[in-house]
């Protein structure tokens, strides 16, 4: 057996005799892996729904924010090259409870009950999004109520949803706020998201009828966007022209682009916030480096007198050397492994733990590139926090070591 493993039981001895620190170390890297796992499952995420948008889809919105009247549509369904038009916009909606014909909950936001609700034309819209799937019975029980929805089928578990079930949304964006209260929707279908051929698809949605918003006088008439689905992809950059022209010279004039390049813009966006992420991960972790290196020095300088004998006994300093990085390299597997168990317990929380809900998080996985990816940092971690002290360990004298501190 090689030597330097048969020796390697005075490692996990040490590091039990100093379990407090080594504890802490520990925790220390396994935050340092969680940021890390978190932050880039989520940029993964993003990245995997932009990479697979139709190029079929365009979105056409208002050049200068703001909406467009409704009667665009009949307009836009005319260009040629245009096989469907669906009008839309989130609405933005969060729970509230109502009780014996009031709503309770309080003026408070409360965030953990937001998720994906949006107001389409549902025919053309699902229509022109295949990765949405619902059973057709249920589609024609939605198409039959105003009042009815369809959501994900992740959705409705976390929320104990049935069919028939009734809620109430009342949207943060007072243009969407009825003066007599939140708006009350019955669940007539469930979604299931075919993220097999369409992965990054939103899994926990819901979708409601575009003409329930009507009793809003400022919203009657309008929507924000519209999906537009052509023909020919290789021809949707020349669709896309053709609609802006059509509107150039109108009060609302429009700007239209594919679906993916629409979301890469929000993605770029976000991504000015992952830069910042990206910075303070980073500043994490030359913290925690810093931190770990300290501990192994302390370690190093407590084993002094050992280190001497071992060297007395034979040990080249070389195998001295290989003995402090292997603890370094140990303390970074334990603080990886801690870390990534963390974050995939935490994203299975938001996933299944019913009334957990964060916005755009709720589908986030732990992917096997970012595991790694993570684990490799903690290694990394690990032994460059023990290089430098044993580097001081394989030059250090026999005679110095052995000298009082």
């Amino acid at each position: 057996m090689p030597r330097d493993v048969k020796f390697l039981p005075f490692v996990l001895k040490h590091l039990r005799r100093t379990w407090v620190r080594t504890a802490s170390t520990v925790a220390a890297m396994a935050v340092c892996v969680f940021l890390v796992c978190a932050l880039q499952s989520v940029l993964a995420e993003v990245d995997s729904y932009v990479q697979t948008r139709s190029p079929r889809r365009l979105i056409s919105s208002n050049l200068l924010s703001g909406g467009l009247p409704l009667a665009y549509a009949e307009r836009i369904q005319g260009v040629p090259g245009v096989r469907r038009v669906a009008a839309g916009f989130m609405f933005f909606g969060f729970l509230r409870v109502k009780t014996e014909g009031k709503v309770d909950g309080g003026s408070a936001t409360d965030w953990t009950t937001f998720f994906h609700n949006m107001a389409v034309d549902a025919e053309p819209y699902f229509a022109m999004n295949p990765e949405f799937r619902v059973a057709p019975d249920q589609f024609r029980d939605f198409r039959g109520d105003l009042q009815g929805c369809v959501i994900g089928r992740n959705l409705a578990d976390k929320f104990g949803w049935k069919i028939g079930d009734r809620f109430f949304l009342e949207s943060i964006s007072p243009a969407l706020q009825k003066p007599t209260g939140p708006f009350e929707f019955v669940v007539r279908g469930f979604i299931d998201a075919d993220l097999e051929n369409y992965p990054g698809t939103p899994a926990d949605v819901m979708y409601f009828h575009l003409k329930y918003l009507d009793v809003l006088p400022g919203v009657k008439g309008w929507t924000v966007n519209y999906m537009v689905e052509v023909d020919d992809p290789g021809r949707a950059a020349d669709v896309a022209a053709a609609i802006d022209a059509l509107f150039e010279n109108s009060s609302e004039q429009t700007v239209t682009d594919t679906e993916k390049a629409f979301a890469s813009e929000l993605s770029t966006q976000a991504g000015e916030l992952s830069v910042l992420l990206n910075g303070i991960g980073l500043a994490v972790c030359f913290a925690i480096l810093l931190v770990t290196a300290n501990t192994m020095s302390m370690a190093v300088r407590e084993r002094r007198t050992e280190i001497a004998v071992l060297k007395t006994l034979g040990f080249r300093g070389g195998e001295v050397m290989t003995l402090i990085v292997v603890e370094g390299l140990l303390l970074g597997t334990l603080g990886g492994t801690l870390g990534i168990a963390g974050t995939a317990a935490f994203l299975w929380a938001l996933n299944h733990t019913p009334g957990v809900m964060l916005p755009g998080l709720a589908q986030v996985a732990l992917r096997t590139p970012v595991a790694l990816l993570a684990f490799g940092v903690a290694l990394l971690l690990g032994f460059l926090a023990a290089f430098v002290p044993a580097w001081g360990a394989y030059r250090g004298r026999v005679v110095e070591m052995l000298r009082p501190v």
